[in-house]
């Protein structure tokens, strides 16, 4: 196990954290409908991934 050996400064620590954040995830719109979705997933509006009929959407 880690055993702090010295204190580390309030700087230093927001320093290192700088990287810890949220992202958006990376959205597209989708060719067949023109909504928004994931990248390399199924649009959940049309059922299309590829520009082939994946799922059935009501």
């Amino acid at each position: 196990m880690a055993v702090q050996q010295h204190r580390v400064s309030k700087t230093r620590k927001r320093l290192r954290r700088t990287h810890f954040k949220l992202e958006a995830p990376p959205l597209v719109r989708c060719p067949q409908c023109g909504e928004y979705k994931l990248q390399h997933h199924v649009c959940p509006t049309c059922g299309t991934y590829k520009g082939r009929q994946v799922i059935a959407v009501k």
